[in-house]
């Protein structure tokens, strides 16, 4: 990069700002909870000064890339998604320009879309990937709705989502299995999710062995406070089991997570034989944002 960057992932509820020097340091860092969702139209100049305006006094040479759901549809203007297989030159290329004031400009990046039978999208997830900076491979970025996506010569190839998070969440506070669940204790963790990934191994489906929360509670055999962490691990199982139908199983994945879910994710992955790259969200966003800034001036 030839000059300062300020970059901010713009998800719907909440927005990451970053101040990033030439060489790739992060400077300054802001979260808030300012997603699009809480931006009124026209207000995304303001939304901005809120988020990064001090970082832009700062360093006003600095470029400045949005990515994410800013650049959806309810967001401050769609920029189309690109279809795969995209290289980060594709990507960049399909960037729009929008006004901050008179007299300073900010790129948003697009999404990606892919039809591998199904259509499915991503928007924001497609700068993590990119700043893997793999040649060929499987990428996972856990989350509520999480993405695998497969490289092939530097171009994201192919993608797939799974509502994982999310079903995680309506299981484990609005169906049956709710009443039952307990929080767990440390012990209750580990035997929920041990059951969990033993589960998923078991004929007979997610459908089947989610029930079994309820069920092995009610026959004394499990604590309510292992349901939430049965649950987590089963669905985390089955994501994957469904990801290995589609990309191949034993495969080398690079993992987008940290904390809690490169925890779940890197267990549950090793227990299916696959070894594991972890790289955390804000190192894989820094990077992909930095490259394919440096693409946008090139």
């Amino acid at each position: 990069m030839p000059k300062p960057l300020i970059a901010l992932d713009w998800g719907t509820t909440r927005a990451r700002a970053f101040l990033i020097s030439e060489t790739g340091a992060v400077l300054e860092r802001r979260v808030a909870d300012r997603g699009i969702q809480s931006v009124p139209p026209g207000g995304y100049p303001e939304a901005f000064a809120e988020l990064a305006g001090d970082f832009r006094h700062a360093t006003p040479d600095a470029a400045i890339v949005l990515a994410g759901m800013v650049g959806s549809r309810n967001g401050w203007i769609e920029a189309r998604y690109v279809p795969c297989p995209a290289s980060p030159a594709e990507i960049a290329a399909a960037a729009i320009k929008v006004d901050l004031d008179a007299g300073t400009r900010a790129t948003i990046l697009p999404g990606l879309s892919c039809d591998d039978g199904a259509f499915d999208v991503m928007r924001g997830e497609e700068t993590l990937i990119v700043g893997l900076g793999v040649s060929d491979g499987i990428a996972c970025l856990p989350g509520t709705h999480s993405k695998w996506a497969e490289i092939r010569q530097g171009r994201i190839t192919r993608f797939a989502s799974f509502m994982t998070g999310e079903i995680y969440g309506l299981l484990r506070n609005d169906s049956i299995l709710a009443r039952l669940a307990e929080a767990p204790s440390e012990a209750d963790a580990v035997e929920g999710a041990a059951r969990g990934r033993a589960a998923t191994a078991r004929p007979g489906g997610l459908l089947n062995t989610a029930f079994a929360a309820r069920t092995e509670v009610l026959a004394g055999r499990m604590a309510g406070g292992a349901v939430g962490p049965y649950l987590s691990a089963l669905l985390v199982g089955q994501e994957i089991a469904g990801a290995e139908a589609l990309f191949g199983r034993g495969q080398e994945i690079h993992l987008v997570a940290d904390g809690a879910l490169a925890e779940s994710y890197g267990t549950g992955l090793r227990a299916r034989n696959h070894p594991v790259r972890i790289i955390s969200p804000e190192a894989a966003f820094v990077a992909g944002v930095r490259r394919l800034a440096g693409e946008l001036s090139a």
